[in-house]
C-alpha cells in the first residue's frame, strides 16, 4: 500500500513477477535519498496544525493498492486473491492498540516487492523538493499566525512520510499479489534510513503499523479516526472500516445525486484530487444517462496549479470505468486549452486500447468531450456575471491557456465553443491598464464594444510581449488623442488569438500597428497640411538612404508627440509575432518595416528645412529617427553604429555652444 504521491503503485511495472534480488535472507540497512531525510525532517517538525492528514494520505495509498489490484486482475488471472476478514469486503482496515500505542492501516491491495519497497518508500520521485522547502516555510508562518492551510501535504509527493508526523516508528509488512513474489518488511525511525528484511505476511496486500508518538495520544481515540476518514475519505472506492465498522459511504461522490453533496464535500474532493491546499474556485457536477452514460465532478481551480511548469505535466482528470480507475489524466476527455481543470470522469462507455493506457477515439469519447467542454464554458460564463472579482482573479491566474481555445477551436471549425470562449475574453486596454480594482482592470469585448467613442469603426489593439513599452508605445498616441480605447495584448498567445478573431459582433478588430491610417476631416487642419507638404521631400531623401533597411518611409498619421516610428506593412508578420518566434529558436526571416515620420515634431521639421537648403552632413540625423523608432519598440539592431552616431552629434552640439 504505502507509496509518496510521487512514485504512485499504479505505475509500478506490472510485469515483476519474480521476487527482486533485494529480496535475500537477512535484513538490509539503506540510507535515505537526501531530499527524503530533508522532507521527512520538515514534515516531523514544521506542520503539526496538519498532524490528522496522515491518515488521508494512508488510506489513499490504500485505495490506490486496491484499484491496481482489481485493474491487474481484469487481464491476468494468475494474481493472488485477496483474504478479507469474514463479513467484510477486500478494503481498508485500520485498527488501535491503546496498549501498545499503535494505528494499523491495511489494505488487499497489490502488494509490494522488496525492489518496489525500496522504490517506494525510500525516494522521493519527481517531487518539487525545493518548491516544497519554500511553500512549506510560508505554511509555517501562516500557522504560528493562526492561519493554517491545509492539505500541504500530498501536494509535493510526501503522502507516505506523512506518517512520521504522528509516530516515531514505522513498519510496512507486504506481500505482492504478484506470482513468485515473496513477503517484506520495512522499518524505519524517521532517520538517516530504513530496514528491509524478509516478511511474514501470508496473505497479500500491506499492513502499516505506526508507533505513535508521546504527543500523538487522540489518534489512539476511535471516534477521532473516523470522524478523520468520514472529512477527507469518503468517496473512497473502497470500504474503509475502523475497529471493523465501516466509516466511509458506499457510493463515491461523482456517484451521488447532486442535490445529496454538501459543498464541503466538493471542496475535500478537490483537494484529494489536486492536491491544493485552497477550495476550489468553482465546479461542475453532471450526471448524464441515455445512450451515452457519464458522471463527472469537474473543478476550476482558484490560481494556476504548481505542476503546470513540469515538462511531464498531465491534467488530473482521472477516469474510473465502474468504479474501477483506468486512468490519472484522461487528457482525450477535454481540450488542452482545459488542462488545467482538475476532476473525475466515470463512464462504462469509453474505450481503452489494448494497453489500457489511452482512451480510443470513439463516438462516445467524442460525445462526453464535447459535454464537458460546453459545462466547464458555461459554469465560468456564469461565474463571470456573478462574481466579477473571481472571475477576474481567475483570468489573471488561467487567462492566457484559456485564450489558446480560439486557436484551437478554429482549427478544429468548432464554431459553436468559440461563440462560447469569446464572451469569457478579457483584456488590458489603454483605459483600463493601470486601474487598482482588479475588476476594472480586465475588460471584455462586449464591454470595449459598448464603449466605442462615435465614428470609431473598430476595435483596435497594440500587441507586445513587454508590459511596459505597451503601454507607452508611439503607436498609441493618435488613438489616446481621440479618446478610442485600445486592446493591450501582452501574452505571446495573443498573436494567435488575434489571427483567429478578426471582429467581434459585426466590428472589425484592427491593429494599430499595421497598415497606414487615413485623418479624418475632423484631424486635418492649414498648420498641419503645410507641416505635410513640407516634409515631402524629406521622406524621397530618407528613403533613397534608408532602403535597404526599411520597407519605405512616409509621413505618420499615427503620432502626436514622437518624431518616429515603425510599422507594419498590411498583411505582414508583426514585429510582435517575430520576436517571439525568434525567441523560440524558430528560423523566422527579419522582415522589413515601414518608417513612419511626424511631420509636426520640431526634430523632423528642422531636418526637412536643412534638406530643403542642401545643408550636407544630415545623414546622422536620419539615421537617429531609424534608430529611435527602434528603442522605442524595444530593440537597436546595431548599437555600436548608434553609440557612434550619438556621440558624433553630442560634439557639434558642443561645438556650436
Amino acid at each position: 500500500m504505502p507509496n509518496t504521491d510521487a512514485v504512485d503503485p499504479t505505475t509500478t511495472d506490472s510485469s515483476t513477477t519474480e521476487s527482486s534480488t533485494t529480496e535475500s535472507s537477512t535484513a538490509a540497512t539503506h540510507p535515505f535519498q537526501a531530499d527524503v531525510r530533508q522532507i521527512l525532517e520538515l514534515v516531523t517538525h514544521s506542520l503539526y496544525s496538519d498532524r490528522e492528514i496522515f491518515l488521508r494520505e494512508l488510506v489513499s495509498n490504500a485505495s490506490d493498492a486496491l484499484d491496481r489490484a482489481r485493474f491487474e486482475s481484469l487481464s491476468d488471472n494468475s494474481l493472488r486473491t485477496a483474504s478479507p476478514p469474514d463479513g467484510q469486503e477486500p478494503g481498508i482496515r485500520i485498527t488501535v492498540d491503546r496498549d501498545a500505542r499503535t494505528i494499523t492501516v491495511e489494505d488487499d491491495g497489490i502488494g509490494l516487492t522488496a525492489e518496489e519497497a525500496e522504490k517506494n518508500l525510500g525516494t522521493i520521485a519527481h517531487s518539487g523538493t525545493r518548491a516544497f522547502r519554500e511553500l512549506l516555510a510560508a505554511q509555517k508562518e501562516a500557522s504560528e499566525a493562526g492561519h493554517p492551510a491545509e492539505g500541504l501535504i500530498g501536494q509535493f509527493g510526501v503522502g507516505f512520510y506523512a506518517a512520521f508526523m504522528v509516530a516515531d516508528r514505522v513498519m510496512v509488512d507486504s506481500l505482492s499479489a504478484r506470482p513468485g513474489t515473496t513477503p517484506i518488511h520495512w522499518e524505519s525511525t524517521g532517520g538517516e534510513g530504513y530496514e528491509l528484511r524478509p516478511g511474514d505476511r501470508e496473505v497479500r496486500g500491506t499492513r502499516v503499523t505506526l508507533h505513535l508518538r508521546d504527543d500523538a495520544d487522540e489518534f489512539l481515540d476511535v471516534d477521532r479516526l473516523k470522524a478523520i476518514v468520514r472529512r477527507y475519505s469518503d468517496y473512497v472506492p473502497w470500504p474503509v472500516y475502523v475497529e471493523g465498522e465501516r466509516a466511509n459511504q458506499d457510493t463515491a461522490l461523482w456517484r451521488r445525486d447532486p442535490k445529496d453533496v454538501d459543498d464541503n464535500d466538493y471542496k475535500e474532493l478537490y483537494k484529494h484530487l489536486s492536491g491544493d491546499w485552497q477550495d476550489p474556485l468553482a465546479w461542475v457536477h453532471a450526471r448524464v444517462e441515455g445512450t451515452i452514460n457519464f458522471d463527472a465532478v469537474l473543478f476550476v481551480p482558484r490560481s494556476r496549479p504548481w505542476t503546470m511548469d513540469r515538462l511531464d505535466f498531465k491534467p488530473a482528470l482521472r477516469l474510473y470505468q465502474k468504479r474501477v480507475k483506468v486512468l490519472d489524466s484522461a487528457e482525450e476527455l477535454l481540450p488542452r486549452y482545459l488542462r488545467w481543470v482538475t476532476g473525475v470522469v466515470d463512464s462504462p462507455d469509453l474505450e481503452l486500447n489494448v494497453s489500457r493506457e489511452m482512451l480510443q477515439k470513439t463516438p462516445a469519447q467524442r460525445t462526453i468531450k464535447k459535454q464537458l467542454t460546453k459545462r466547464v464554458l458555461d459554469r465560468l460564463k456564469e461565474l463571470s456575471v456573478e462574481d466579477a472579482e473571481a472571475y477576474a482573479r481567475f483570468w489573471e491566474q488561467l487567462g492566457h491557456i484559456l485564450k489558446e481555445g480560439i486557436h484551437e477551436v478554429s482549427i478544429e471549425g468548432n464554431a459553436k465553443d468559440k461563440d462560447r470562449l469569446i464572451p469569457l475574453l478579457r483584456f488590458r486596454t489603454t483605459r483600463s491598464h493601470d486601474a487598482e480594482d482588479i475588476v476594472d482592470r480586465w475588460r471584455s469585448l462586449a464591454q470595449v464594444k459598448a464603449d466605442m467613442a462615435e465614428g470609431q469603426d473598430a476595435i483596435w489593439y497594440l500587441a507586445d510581449v513587454d508590459k511596459e513599452r505597451i503601454a507607452h508605445s508611439p503607436l498609441l498616441e493618435r488613438f489616446k488623442k481621440k479618446g478610442w480605447e485600445v486592446l493591450l495584448l501582452d501574452d505571446p498567445v495573443d498573436e494567435w488569438v488575434t489571427m483567429n478573431l478578426t471582429e467581434y459582433e459585426g466590428v472589425p478588430l484592427k491593429s494599430v500597428a499595421h497598415g497606414e491610417l487615413e485623418e479624418t476631416e475632423e484631424e486635418s487642419d492649414p498648420i498641419a497640411e503645410e507641416a505635410r507638404k513640407q516634409a515631402r521631400p524629406l521622406v524621397d531623401w530618407m528613403e533613397m538612404l534608408l532602403g535597404e533597411e526599411v520597407a519605405g518611409v512616409r509621413l505618420s498619421s499615427r503620432l502626436v508627440e514622437s518624431p518616429s516610428v515603425l510599422v507594419n506593412q498590411e498583411g505582414a508578420m508583426s514585429a510582435n509575432l517575430e520576436r517571439i518566434l525568434k525567441a523560440a529558436n524558430q528560423d523566422v526571416p527579419t522582415t522589413k518595416r515601414v518608417l513612419e515620420i511626424n511631420p509636426e515634431h520640431p526634430m523632423v521639421q528642422t531636418l526637412a528645412r536643412l534638406q530643403g537648403e542642401g545643408k550636407e552632413g544630415l545623414e546622422p540625423f536620419a539615421r537617429l529617427l531609424l534608430d529611435h523608432a527602434r528603442i522605442s519598440e524595444g530593440r537597436l539592431d546595431d548599437p555600436e553604429g548608434f553609440a557612434a552616431r550619438l556621440q558624433a552629434l553630442m560634439e557639434k552640439a558642443a561645438n556650436a555652444l
